[in-house]
């Protein structure tokens, strides 16, 4: 899985156009009414420069300039309503824009492999997102209208000042805009480092205090309440220096933009007073060279404003749209086959694997489980089980080797395909923050509220569930913490009851459980695995002494193989293990034996 390469801003922007285009006629008109609202308000001194001298009682008789008067207000009237109406079309684009790349990150994530799931930092890619979004919402609703506006009264004022008066009046204006433009530019870039600097430390601490509350149980467990508050603490700091050198490089900005708007407001304004000193010029003009200085620097003063937020929306949407540059490492190949079969055979053929190039975990793995049939493994922590059931699912492909269903290698199946074919109640059970009937149903979203009550009488949870108070509608917490282990199991037995599909897999399924539940519900995991093929990661090995076949696995090769039966005459491994696990339970029994009496 390759890492993104750094982006810079005209690449960012590049992401962001293709989602704008999609609403091109809106975009046409929002430019159109925008440039018809300058347009007016480029008017509006010049009828101001009008009244003023119609009014200046030095030149003439007093009379009420009615028309110029009324012409004042419509204008004012224009270029606010073609302001809000040029908005009002726009937001469809910016929410639209918004909502798009939201949802293609978010599918990209889930399109991710498993690698980069186990290596991500959940806290850090959600505030990733949220900064993302939020750039995206920025730059959009206020850069796109306020920068190329200011600019295009830029161009109009300037235009109007060199036709009407001296050069000297368009010449101190544009040498005013391009000295604010190079040293916001130049500023900005600087303190760019601190703000980059300020994000990422402020998605360490976002992380490091979601991984802390996450296992809130552990933290408890080892009392380690003040070490995690430390560590918060390191990353607040951290996020707290680079806060303060960010404001401080951005008070060093605000002041020097300052004075080169006052230094260039106030020799524009001497120019006009002495041009009416002069008689060169009138009232009306100081008026009219005053407003225009107004409308201008204005809104350039909040175009440093706005061109130091962009950089940083833009900063912040460059995390977001390098996640979509993340290549996903299990890919359907152009010509992936939909799987579609109610009775399934698995081969594993010569299959190698290692997460890491250092780390190899399964060696010249081979077995079929036929249609139908069960096949369990087991064998020490790290010996390569759980692996088998991740790469039966494409989490991963194997470094040589194949894996096929039914004699079509995986890697020529549809992901989504294959994944619909396979059931999986695992050893940890993950639960969505949700109630206890959605976590079931997830298994068959489109099921029937009578197939998920069955679903949940099959798997020995639904007496519990009626006894709960809001019954199946019982909130399980973040990641399920409300309920027992045995009863997410449970919940995660009838969620793969629910989906009912050809090829199940049983990792430890009933480790969670106390020894009257797990017969009750081995029972059932038997039923509902009759003719369908199972692959069951077992550690207690009386629940695997009916499967068809049984490996050992040790360091990643299989060292034995053979029925329940078969094995425990070689007196290999697998019988130790069944001694081992018989004498414990023995010793359970009679400790249990003890208390009764």
């Amino acid at each position: 899985m390759s890492r993104p390469q750094s982006r810079n801003d005209w690449q960012t922007l590049a992401s962001l156009l293709p989602y704008l285009w999609r609403y091109k006629n809106r975009v046409i008109a929002a430019l159109v009414l925008l440039v018809a609202a300058k347009l007016a308000n480029v008017s509006i001194p010049l009828l101001l420069k009008g009244i003023v001298d119609a009014l200046d009682a030095s030149h003439k008789p007093l009379v009420m300039p009615l028309a110029l008067v009324l012409g004042y207000g419509v204008l004012r009237l224009t270029s606010a309503v073609f302001g809000e109406a040029r908005d009002a079309i726009f937001a469809k684009v910016t929410q639209g824009a918004i909502r798009k790349v939201a949802l293609q990150v978010f599918e990209h994530l889930h399109a991710l492999s498993l690698r980069f799931h186990l290596t991500r930092q959940t806290g850090g890619v959600s505030r990733d997102i949220d900064r993302g979004a939020k750039g995206i919402s920025f730059l959009l609703s206020f850069s796109l209208f306020n920068i190329l506006p200011t600019l295009v009264e830029i161009v109009l004022v300037a235009a109007l000042l060199l036709q009407r008066y001296h050069w000297s009046f368009a010449a101190i204006t544009f040498g005013t805009i391009v000295i604010y433009i190079v040293f916001t530019l130049g500023i900005t870039e600087w303190r760019m480092n601190y703000r980059r600097a300020m994000n990422d430390m402020e998605s360490k601490a976002n992380t490091r205090a979601i991984d802390s509350l996450l296992n809130f149980e552990t933290v408890k467990y080892f009392g380690n309440e003040g070490w995690e508050s430390q560590r918060y603490d390191e990353s607040l700091a951290e996020w707290e220096q680079a806060s303060i050198k960010s404001q401080v490089t951005l008070s060093i900005l605000n002041a020097g933009q300052a004075i080169i708007i006052a230094v260039g407001v106030t020799v524009l304004v001497w120019l006009a007073a002495d041009g009416v000193v002069r008689g060169t010029m009138t009232l009306g003009d100081l008026v009219l060279v005053n407003a225009f200085l107004l409308q201008l620097y204005t809104p350039l003063n909040f175009l440093g404003f706005i061109y130091r937020e962009i950089k940083h929306s833009l900063a912040d949407m460059e995390k977001m749209f390098n996640l979509l540059d993340v290549n996903t490492e299990v890919k359907d190949s152009a010509a992936a086959q939909v799987l579609e079969t109610h009775s399934a055979e698995i081969r594993f053929e010569h299959v190698d694997f290692a997460y890491e190039s250092n780390r190899a975990i399964l060696h010249d793995v081979s077995f079929t489980i036929p249609s139908g049939k069960t096949l369990a493994v087991v064998g020490a922590s790290g010996a390569g089980k759980s692996t088998l059931s991740r790469l039966l699912y494409r989490f991963y492909d194997v470094n040589a080797g194949s894996i096929t269903i039914n004699g079509t290698d995986l890697r020529d199946l549809t992901q989504a395909s294959l994944r619909a074919h396979i059931g999986i109640v695992p050893q940890d059970t993950v639960l969505f923050n949700d109630t206890i009937y959605y976590n079931i149903a997830y298994g068959r979203p489109d099921a029937s509220r009578e197939d998920v009550i069955q679903a949940a009488r099959s798997a020995h949870i639904y007496d519990f569930i009626q006894h709960l108070p809001e019954g199946f509608e019982t909130q399980v917490g973040e990641r399920g913490l409300k309920l027992s282990g045995g009863e997410k199991q449970r919940v995660a037995i009838a969620r793969t009851i629910l989906k009912n599909p050809p090829i199940l897999i049983f990792d430890e399924a009933t480790s969670a459980l106390d020894s009257h539940t797990e017969k009750a519900i081995q029972t059932e995991l038997r039923e509902i695995s009759a003719n369908r093929t199972t692959l069951v990661v077992a550690h207690r090995l009386s629940t695997i002494v009916d499967a068809d076949e049984i490996l050992v696995l040790a360091a990643g090769r299989i060292v034995e193989r053979g029925t329940h039966r078969a094995l425990l005459e070689q007196g290999g491994r697998y019988a130790d293990m069944w001694a081992l696990q018989q004498s414990e339970s023995g010793q359970e029994e009679s400790g249990e034996d003890g208390v009764v009496e």
